[in-house]
């Protein structure tokens, strides 16, 4: 949720740390490299590790050992997965259309090992089927050992092998790709939103991973489609997950630049010595940012106006509209003000932020996803038909 998953917030034009950001662009027609940074460095590879699971999935349905109405148990094993989750209980069942949805969205560990458990027999197993597919892949740096990207020190990929996953699931599995472009579904009469921003806001994106633990930094897998033409996207190691989002974008609009120029049939060691180059200014660009953001917060802090140290143009910010005792009232309330303020939320997702006061739980119905300010003229909006909001800064 908003304010439990929030790190310190970073300045707008952040990039991730040169020591382990790396990241790939290719051409998904043909393969060709069209942007690279370290692209063949190892690192823990978290939930985009769902992708694999979702390619076995969807070999199953392919193959019709599995249907969507499927339905699958839930063990104790799987219940006590480490959120994000579904919170799933022992004895319960998930269909294969459900799974699939909550891990494209919620990214939820708990289905995962469902699909896992389903698939294999027991997760051990299915993490040895996930990496023998991805030899046959040609994914030769990659070893899987879970079914939902959660830390284990021999889960490792890279930014290449990830690129060829994302490439192999789009062609090979078509019919069921368009998955990935789900913004939102309903789980027990509760809606869940998609954790991949970027698909919201790029043109021609239409999926497809979001990935997230502390030692590998924020993660994506992005694809895009453009005049008939796609290219898949793949950063490891950003630091905050609007500068990775920021990031991918960059770089998906050089990979289409080269596209569209015809240059991108044979990557030179010069070319990558060029994208190394733009890293390596904007690098240098974000260090001059955040001392200009640290001198903008002291001014504000003087002012009597505390802006904090952080991202001063993050789309981290949100709003609270209420807190209550249940979570139907919450998203209630989340629902009514998004409809009252109509396109200022194109961009934002409903968050219930469920924090425990006492031996009880209040629910916080919180838009997220925000410019401050586009936080402040929601808030200015709503303030005039007369209904309660409150900033929410990143660092909340």
């Amino acid at each position: 949720m908003f304010a439990a998953t929030m790190l310190a917030p970073q300045p707008a034009a952040a990039q991730p740390r040169e020591s382990r950001y790396a990241a790939i662009v290719i051409d998904a027609d043909d393969g060709d490299v069209l942007y690279a940074v370290n692209p063949d460095r190892r690192s823990y590879p978290a939930s985009l590790t769902k992708v694999m699971t979702l390619y076995l999935m969807f070999d199953a349905l392919d193959s019709g050992r599995m249907s969507l109405a499927t339905t699958m148990p839930v063990s104790a094993h799987a219940a006590a997965q480490a959120p994000s989750k579904l919170g799933l209980r022992p004895g319960d069942r998930i269909s294969v259309e459900d799974a699939v949805l909550a891990l494209v969205t919620k990214s939820a560990n708990d289905v995962a090992v469902v699909i896992a458990e389903a698939l294999g027999g027991s997760e051990d197993s299915f993490a040895a089927m996930m990496t023998r597919k991805a030899r046959q892949l040609g994914m030769h740096a990659t070893t899987y050992q879970n079914a939902s990207g959660l830390p284990d020190l021999d889960q490792v990929s890279t930014p290449r092998d990830q690129a060829l996953l994302g490439r192999a699931i789009a062609r090979n599995h078509a019919r069921h790709y368009h998955y990935f472009s789900t913004r939102q579904f309903k789980w027990r009469g509760q809606p869940i939103s998609t954790h991949n921003r970027l698909m919201l806001r790029y043109q021609g994106a239409d999926g497809i991973k979001t990935g997230y633990i502390n030692a590998s930094g924020f993660n994506l897998i992005a694809s895009a489609k453009r005049d008939g033409h796609r290219i898949v996207g793949v950063v490891f190691g950003g630091d905050t997950a609007a500068g990775r989002d920021r990031n991918m974008a960059q770089i998906l609009d050089k990979g289409f630049a080269r596209v569209k120029a015809g240059n991108h049939a044979i990557r030179s060691a010069q070319a990558e010595d060029e994208d190394r180059a733009d890293l390596d200014r904007l690098i240098a660009a974000t260090q001059s940012n955040k001392a200009a953001g640290k001198s903008l917060a002291m001014a504000g802090t003087r002012h009597g106006e505390d802006l904090g140290s952080g991202d001063l143009e993050s789309d981290n910010w949100a709003i609270q509209v209420g807190a209550f005792g249940s979570q139907k009232p919450a998203h209630q309330a989340a629902s009514a003000a998004a409809s009252k303020l109509g396109g200022l939320v194109s961009r934002a997702t409903i968050d219930i932020d469920k924090v425990k006061a006492g031996k009880a739980h209040t629910f916080r119905a919180r838009l997220t996803g925000f410019t401050e300010d586009q936080a402040r003229a929601a808030c200015k909006r709503l303030a005039k038909a007369k209904k309660d909001c409150k900033l929410v800064q990143p660092s909340s």
